[in-house]
């Protein structure tokens, strides 16, 4: 498998770079894994947005998904979009996916009673489980989030890449990440007693939820532009076994 980061800042964009976002690909299909603030521009630097396979959304904060209104005017008025045979792009999230994003693209009230984006998606609502998308297995396990919530656990060739999504530490977050080859963690902040619960991981947390799965590498994202990226990944460092790093836009990883 192929991870390109199309972006990693997290809660908002930051300076030259967009928010959360990854392209995931394997036996030449490509899968997005949220789409946050800036990723349509990135994702047009390394394919065409047309030869996506399938969409993944962690959970519908905007940082995680807010480029799907721009997708969608690009799906529906491209000039290849009547030649593409109108074929509908499966999008797996949270159960209120096709409303929000529905709420997202109508411009007012009125039209939003009548906008019906099922026309370019297929919505696949998440719930905890398997399933097959294209060559790649899937894992959507609750995480912790003030609202519906998933991380990810993408597996083919025997190779396996987990994606916290945004969560504080859980039970179920463990379980998601044992022995994966690659685990791509938030870390929001630096570790102090007062960080909300159920919200995010802290550097040292994340480098504490590697070192407990066994995972063979860590990679640090969703560090927000105001917090100290060098301090998130010092806390990650004594955490964990291994050699964290801090993901930057434009990186690309084999896992």
């Amino acid at each position: 498998m192929l991870l390109t980061v199309l972006g990693c800042s997290g809660s908002v964009p930051g300076p030259n770079s967009p928010a959360s976002g990854y392209l995931i690909e394997a036996d030449n299909f490509l899968m997005v894994m949220d789409f946050g603030n800036g990723t349509l521009a990135e994702l047009q630097c390394y394919c065409d947005p047309f030869l996506i396979g399938a969409m993944l959304f962690s959970h519908l904060h905007p940082d995680h998904c807010a480029d799907f209104s721009a997708l969608t005017v690009f799906r529906r008025y491209h000039p290849a979009a009547a030649r593409r045979g109108g074929a509908r792009l499966p999008v797996f999230g949270p159960s209120d996916a096709p409303a929000r994003f529905a709420a997202a693209y109508a411009p007012d009230p009125v039209e939003l009673a009548e906008t019906d984006l099922s026309d370019t998606y297929d919505f696949r609502p998440l719930g905890p489980e398997t399933f097959e998308v294209g060559p790649f297995e899937v894992t959507a396990v609750p995480v912790a989030h003030p609202c519906e919530a998933y991380g990810f656990r993408v597996s083919h060739g025997g190779k396996t890449l987990v994606y916290t999504g945004d969560t504080g530490p859980c039970d179920g977050l463990d379980k998601l990440a044992e022995g994966a080859d690659v685990l791509l963690s938030e870390a929001s902040w630096t570790h102090h007693a007062d960080r909300p619960e159920g919200m995010h991981l802290s550097g040292r947390q994340a480098g504490e939820l590697a070192t407990r799965a066994g995972v063979g590498r860590l990679l640090i994202t969703h560090v927000a532009p105001w917090t100290d990226r060098e301090a998130v990944l010092a806390e990650a460092r004594l955490a964990y076994t291994g050699e964290p790093l801090l993901v930057e836009t434009g990186d690309v990883y084999t896992v």
